[in-house]
């Protein structure tokens, strides 16, 4: 395409804007809004996935040794249980260690003084790769020849993967709906132009102008519309999340119970986001507004 070409199609595009400036500025505004629900709940889902991750890294299975294994032959066991596919670690603690942990947790120190190792068993802290796959993984565990017993926390590793789908289901709805609504904002903006321009349209059809040729600079007027809304709503997203963060880290408490990403391990994906959507929804609602304009 010829400069000259471009600096037309940017010219037209930046009057078409600028001629009804109304809705020039809410189509912008619409999409402020949309692309800053549409950024916070991404960065929510990216945040609850972290914390889920942390929290299944957390949970434990604990695989329980024949009771007439001695410490030997049910460490060797361990070589077995680190062979399954979805076993990420598996810790050795001995009767000795059950006994000291038991104490603590439960006990001063004093009412069970007189409890002797040989009451408890060998075991080992199984954590695993994915949590989905527990009770599978738990299956595999049985059949190693040694293991008496295991307990799972299947209600918890089944929480953590309900809460993961659901928030991924309603906030990938609410994106879906956000991003509708500006289509329909940005395509509405740009008939505007198109209907005080009809006439303009149906001369350069005459003349010979291609479809192309006249659609160019409708789809130009989008994508700045489409742009300027990203870049504002990022500019915002950014500011607003560090307002959060700072927020957060100021109350000791809210930072142990939430932790969250800096904006900056986010960047990149939030300017591709941003950026895609930008792009999507000022072309897309520009160039969906114009087809019916072309048959004259």
């Amino acid at each position: 395409m010829k400069i000259n070409n471009i600096g037309y199609l940017l010219k037209e595009g930046i009057r078409g804007i600028f001629l009804h400036g109304f809705m020039s500025v809410a189509a912008i505004v619409v999409t402020v809004a949309c692309l800053l629900i549409v950024g916070s709940f991404s960065m929510l889902v990216y945040n609850v996935n972290m914390m889920v991750d942390e929290l299944e890294r957390s949970s434990e299975v604990m695989v329980y040794i024949d009771e007439d294994y001695d410490e030997q032959q049910a460490h060797s066991v361990g070589t077995d249980i680190n062979d399954i596919e979805n076993v990420y670690r598996a810790d050795f603690v001995t009767r000795e260690q059950a006994l000291e942990n038991f104490v603590e947790d439960y006990d001063d120190g004093s009412a069970f003084s007189g409890v002797e190792p040989e009451y408890f068993r060998h075991r080992f802290v199984v954590k695993l790769t994915d949590n989905s796959q527990m009770e599978q993984t738990v299956k595999e565990l049985e059949t190693i020849e040694g293991v008496a017993h295991i307990k799972a926390p299947y209600e918890l590793a089944e929480g953590f993967t309900t809460l993961r789908n659901v928030l991924q289901l309603v906030s990938g709805g609410i994106i879906a709906v956000l991003l509708l609504v500006s289509l329909l904002i940005i395509s509405n903006t740009v008939k505007l132009s198109m209907y005080d321009r009809k006439d303009e349209i149906a001369i350069m059809k005459m003349v010979g102008a291609t479809n192309g040729f006249i659609r160019l600079p409708f789809v130009v007027e989008g994508f700045i519309l489409g742009m300027v809304g990203a870049g504002v709503a990022f500019g915002l997203e950014w500011l607003l999340y560090d307002l959060l963060l700072n927020k957060i880290n100021d109350i000791g408490g809210l930072a142990q119970l939430f932790h969250l990403a800096p904006f900056k391990e986010l960047l990149l994906p939030m300017v591709a986001t941003f950026g895609a959507t930008g792009l999507f929804v000022g072309m897309v609602g520009s160039w969906t507004s114009i087809r019916k304009f072309m048959n004259v």
